[in-house]
């Protein structure tokens, strides 16, 4: 039997190249390899998005995003967070197993906290009990699918970690009932750099969308940051924002004709732009066509995630049962 792998994407806004090659491109190539879950963790954007349409909508962007980029409902777990009740009521029983100590060093609570401080503000201002139990229902997610592996970047990599330590700490009262999880992080993608150099990020932005309309791309891409090097002059591709994309979407006898380029001089940052440009339309024109498609079919994403929600709970259901029976609730 194959081994469980599982990953999620918050529902935040339709994806950029950023998302695609750090997150979305290596987890879709766990289904090669394991037993793959996929879900929408919608109950962990109410941490900050308080508008229904609003979430409905990134709900389904979310869903549509992984279909338009390759996966298929009917060979992996497909589904929502919402439609596992059992997810939060694990989520209860680990917080009874968690302590503040371990949630007060989260980077992401420690970040808000520091920016707190900074501005001169009380030190929890603003900070939701659900934001700061974030990794708390992050750890009810993996564990409740014996999940072997979780593909995660450097920024969540920490909160693995404390779901480790939650289920270790469950573990040692009450024996082997919840599996351990592992780390999958793919080094050569870890991060991928904005128009700006700095991480690509939404909340920097500094993307390069790929749904969006052409034009809507083609901006971007005129405005990604280079040196002043004219093109008769050697380069190091590996300081370029330009080939940080580029390498990762030719293929490699592309990219080591354009390494040499750079490296004895001969290649504009102009004439790569374009390039680069026309490579992002070759690759996910198709896919925006599709993921437009499903955007204006939400019953048939509906049905898609209530199906994969019914495989998903297959698995859910007996471990949960054995953490009843472990703690001693009515199972």
């Amino acid at each position: 039997m194959k081994q469980i792998a599982l990953t999620g994407l918050k529902p935040t806004g339709p994806p950029h190249i950023g998302n695609y090659l750090g997150m979305l491109k290596p987890s879709l190539e766990l289904a090669e390899k394991f037993q793959a879950l996929y879900f929408i963790p919608d109950y962990h954007a109410l941490t900050t998005v308080r508008d229904r349409k609003e979430l409905v909508t990134l709900t389904y962007q979310a869903t549509a995003t992984w279909i338009a980029l390759g996966l298929n409902p009917d060979e992996v777990i497909f589904y929502r967070q919402s439609d596992i009740p059992e997810v939060f009521e694990l989520a209860w029983v680990l917080a009874c197993f968690t302590t503040k100590g371990l949630l007060n060093r989260s980077h992401a609570y420690k970040a808000i906290v520091d920016d707190n401080v900074a501005a001169g503000r009380e030190e929890d201002k603003n900070i939701n009990v659900g934001l700061f139990t974030y990794p708390v229902l992050m750890a009810a997610d993996i564990l409740l699918f014996g999940t072997h592996f979780v593909p995660v970047g450097l920024d969540q990599q920490q909160h693995l970690e404390i779901t480790r330590d939650v289920a270790l700490t469950f573990n040692s009262t009450y024996g082997n009932v919840l599996t351990i999880p592992e780390a999958v992080i793919r080094e050569e993608v870890m991060t991928i750099p904005g128009i700006d150099g700095r991480k690509m990020s939404k909340s920097y932005n500094n993307v390069i969308p790929i749904f969006a309309p052409s034009n809507q791309i083609l901006n971007p891409v005129k405005r990604i940051v280079t040196d002043s090097k004219r093109p008769e002059e050697p380069k190091d591709p590996d300081e370029c924002n330009i080939f940080a994309i580029y390498r990762h979407l030719a293929d490699a006898d592309a990219v080591e004709a354009k390494r040499k380029l750079y490296l004895e001089g001969g290649l504009a940052y102009g004439e790569m732009k374009k390039e680069l440009f026309a490579l992002l339309e070759a690759t996910f024109s198709g896919q925006r066509d599709r993921y437009n498609a499903l955007m204006e079919n939400p019953d048939e994403l509906d049905k898609i995630l209530e199906k994969g929600a019914e495989k998903a709970r297959d698995i859910a259901v007996p471990i949960l049962a054995k953490v009843r029976k472990a703690v001693g609730v009515n199972s």
